[in-house]
């Protein structure tokens, strides 16, 4: 392509409501438009780039048999009620009415679609296992879109679905996805992290998140050298690392404590560590209220607790609802004397607490020196808090968890038999006895991985794409294009790197050297070639590769600079 043809505006200055530095790089190279909150539009170079990326991909998802279709966007509200996810989904479910009043979904996700396309053919053992996969848009109602691309309404998805006889089946397909997911992060030249996650909304027992590694990331994971790795909202805790404390067991005691109702306040006003204090939390769950304890210095996950819990609705109590199980305002809720029934689930870090310090039920008050087992206990004890540094990997149960920022790019799930049942989805085996299918979902946000490698890989004069995504491998940069024997050799170098299936970009605009040397870096061209009549006058251009250090360029044979760029690209 000539770059006097190419629709590639370049900005000097990224619009200022762009939050990181993927938008403003995106935006500035001319790679998208906002077109408005959380909306963006590809543009040329965008969208070739995005087609690199769909091209590593596919050709993975082709190596483990995947096969590719195409579902619709528009989802009918049917489907949905069958699984009973269009009354839990909650707000980011785009939700329509067409002209006959018919209810549906904008794409979020294809879970429903998919087990409704395989129900209808899919009938005996032997047309399993199977795997689909679609390139197709999705959409989610963000309460704020936000880092570009990578927090949009609308975006780009690989969502692949398998089928299978059983869980075993399930597993040894589930290794080939996860091996292929690395194999797509290293060709995309990721640094990056597999980690166990939290399944969300899609549900399954059992999930990976592949996370890019930038200190940009909006998710933190906790990763140990043993090979654990895990997102903040599946890191465990360790149950058998709270030693108790030796001292005496005294005896409840009541204490006024006006108008201090918060951790820290307590513990500056009893002069006490806030690891004594079993901070007492009122939560609702499915419409019931539950009380859950955890110690003063740690925070509730809310994601363990949901799983522990099995609701699909969790939220804090309202102050009117905390006064109703308590007595008290917000702030001295407690275990003991609670004034209506509801079940405790309480925190690995509770349990050894000697002497501790709890809310009243009382406004105003606390109770000092409670102790587990002796003056109050909990219907179920286990894992409940957020993970914190200094914490003890869980797996080798040695070193300390590490931590991280990360951007997650891609999301494999055990679904189990979670959308077969409710949808049923079954097959026959060999002896004629109807079973349910076994599932799999595999997720990759395409759109993601164009920001997620400018998050990574970029300088202060632009992006630094990998050779295997760069919407265009190569610059060619005449000094003076109107010059007859730099335009001629340019030239010749564009023709023969073209009939190499080199995607190259010819800069012939009557611009001068440095604007055009900029936009080449802006846009994040891996290799470029500067045609000048200096070193023309010795057979010479000169070659840079835009990852090594700008002042470090070779000096190459004008003859010999074909051979030369296609070693560098095949390296």
């Amino acid at each position: 392509m000539y770059f006097s043809k190419a629709f590639i505006p370049t900005l000097k200055e990224a619009p200022s409501d762009l939050d990181n530095i993927s938008a403003k790089l995106m935006v500035r190279s001319g790679m998208v438009r906002k077109l408005g909150s959380g909306l963006f539009e590809l543009l040329p170079l965008g969208l070739k780039t995005l087609g690199n990326v769909i091209s590593v991909i596919r050709e993975e998802m082709a190596a483990i048999d995947g096969q590719e279709v195409k579902l619709p966007l528009l989802l009918p509200k049917e489907l949905w009620i069958e699984t009973g996810r269009w009354n839990v989904y909650g707000k980011e479910l785009f939700r329509i009415k067409d002209r006959k009043n018919a209810e549906f979904a904008l794409a979020p996700t294809h879970e429903e679609a998919i087990t409704d396309l395989a129900r209808s053919f899919i009938k005996s053992y032997k047309q399993l296992p199977v795997m689909l996969y679609q390139f197709g848009i999705k959409f989610r109602d963000e309460i704020r879109p936000r880092f570009g691309v990578m927090r949009a309404r609308e975006f780009l998805m690989k969502d692949a679905y398998s089928f299978h006889t059983d869980d075993k089946d399930l597993e040894q397909y589930y290794k080939k996805v996860y091996a292929a997911y690395e194999n797509i992060c290293k060709r995309c030249g990721f640094k990056y992290r597999v980690v166990e996650a939290a399944s969300g909304a899609i549900g399954g027992n059992f999930s990976h998140e592949f996370m890019v590694l930038a200190d940009t990331g909006e998710e933190e994971i906790a990763w140990c050298h043993c090979g654990y790795g895990a997102n903040s909202e599946k890191a465990e805790c360790l149950e058998d690392i709270y030693e108790k404390s030796t001292e005496q067991v005294l005896d409840m005691e009541e204490i006024s404590t006006p108008n201090v109702g918060t951790i820290e306040d307590v513990s500056k006003f009893l002069n006490s560590s806030a690891q004594k204090f079993i901070k007492t939390i009122i939560y609702v769950a499915d419409g019931t209220p539950v009380a859950v304890l955890v110690r003063g210095d740690y925070d509730i996950n809310e994601i363990k607790l949901q799983s522990v819990l099995g609701c699909n609705e969790l939220e804090l109590a309202s102050p009117e609802i905390v006064q109703e199980v308590t007595g008290a305002k917000v702030g001295f809720a407690g275990p003991v004397n609670l004034k209506k029934k509801i079940k405790i689930y309480a925190d690995y870090s509770v349990v050894n607490i000697v002497n501790g310090v709890i809310g009243a039920n009382k406004t105003d008050t606390h109770i000092k020196n409670v102790n587990y087992g002796k003056d109050y206990k909990a219907d179920t004890v286990t894992d409940l808090r957020k993970v914190v540094h200094g914490d003890i990997c869980p797996r080798c149960k040695k070193e300390k968890l590490q931590f991280s920022r990360g951007i997650e790019i891609g999301h494999i799930f055990k679904l189990g038999t979670k959308y077969s049942k409710s949808m049923k989805a079954t097959y026959l085996d060999a002896n004629g006895k109807e079973n349910l299918m076994v599932m799999g979902c595999y997720g990759i946000g395409v759109t993601r991985i164009l920001a997620a490698t400018i998050e990574q890989s970029y300088d202060e004069n632009g992006i630094i794409w990998p050779v295997a995504l760069a919407a265009y491998k190569v610059a060619i940069i005449p000094v003076d294009f109107e010059n007859e024997n730099i335009k001629k050799v340019s030239e010749d170098i564009y023709k023969k790197l073209r009939e190499k299936k080199i995607d190259v970009l010819l800069d012939d605009r009557d611009e001068r050297a440095g604007i055009k040397f900029k936009d080449a870096d802006l846009i994040g061209i891996p290799y470029r070639i500067t045609v000048g009549e200096k070193n023309l006058q010795n057979g010479n251009v000169e070659f840079k590769d835009r990852k090594n250090d700008k002042s470090k360029t070779e000096i190459i044979k004008v003859e010999n600079i074909v051979d030369y760029v296609v070693s560098q690209i095949k390296l």
